[in-house]
Formats: structure tokens, sequence, C-alpha cells
């Protein structure tokens, strides 16, 4: 038997089982963390400014000249100003429920968010797995913050084991 061939057999052997055991989400994300962070670096919401949301109104990567350590995760920042605010204010600026996406939590399941997909409600950030969860989230999101309010306190406390 050729090499060429081999390899392909040895993969088409080994695939099926790699794809249906590997991650369901990121890589990067670690989705057992009160925090979503990447779980190489420990950064929080993939290195994107959390103040830069409520001042640009997008969302904007920090960098690392502008760190700082909260809730066991590395966020970063755009500037000083941005990081002075959250220091300040971390409750307000942080997005909620850790960056797990509120839509995936009114199901029942911590799904790490996307800091691409995001809204700001009431003032505060939220992030999302995906764009769909986040436009049906931004519909009503009474309907999910009732739900979250019922759901987050379980996973939370599964978060931290």
């Amino acid at each position: 038997m050729r090499p060429g061939i081999a390899l392909i057999g040895l993969l088409v052997w080994l695939l099926p089982g790699i794809w249906l055991t590997g991650p369901v989400r990121p890589a990067g994300a670690a989705t057992t963390e009160r925090v979503v962070v990447n779980r190489f670096t420990g950064v929080a919401i993939e290195g994107f400014d959390p103040v830069a949301y409520f001042v640009a109104g997008a969302a904007m990567r920090g960098t690392a000249e502008f760190e700082a350590n909260l809730w066991g995760a590395v966020w970063r920042f755009r500037n000083e100003g941005n990081r002075a605010s959250f220091l300040a204010h971390p409750e307000i600026y942080g997005p909620q429920f850790g960056g797990y996406d509120p839509a995936d939590i009114a199901r029942g399941v911590t799904v790490a968010g996307n800091p691409r997909f995001f809204a700001i409600v009431a003032q505060r950030l939220y992030l999302f797995s995906r764009e769909a969860n986040r436009d049906a989230f931004a519909a009503n999101p009474e309907r999910f913050l009732y739900e979250v309010g019922k759901r987050w306190p379980a996973l939370q406390d599964k978060l931290g084991q």
C-alpha cells in the first residue's frame, strides 16, 4: 500500500471518532468558570474592552498595555480611562452573567458569549453565543431575564465546582 493511501485510510478511520468526541464550544473558551476566560491566557471576553461597548457602542479590542485583574480574569482596555472606569464600577461595565449567553442560560445551559454579539439593555452589557440569540433577547429582554433569574443561581453554583 502506498503511504498516501494509508494516511487517508487512517484519517477516514480516526476522524469520525475525533469529530464525535471533540469540543462543542470554541477551544479557547473555558465554560467551567464564573467568568468566561481564555483557558490558556486567562484573558476575559477575548480581550475586548468591556467599557468600549458603552463609550463607542462597538466591540473593540483592548491592549496588553492597559490590563486589570478582577474576578480571576485579565481584562483588557483601549486606554487608561476605560480601565479606571471598569475598576470603579465593574458591576456596570462587566458583562452580565460572567459573559455567558443569557438566552442559553434561560434554556438551562451555560454557553460562552461571543464578544462580537452584544446588547446593552438597561445600562448592562450582555454577550451572546449567536446573533440569533442576541436578536431574540433584544426583542423581549424581560422574558429572557425572568427565565435567567430562575436558572442562573443553580447554574452559577455548578460553574464554581
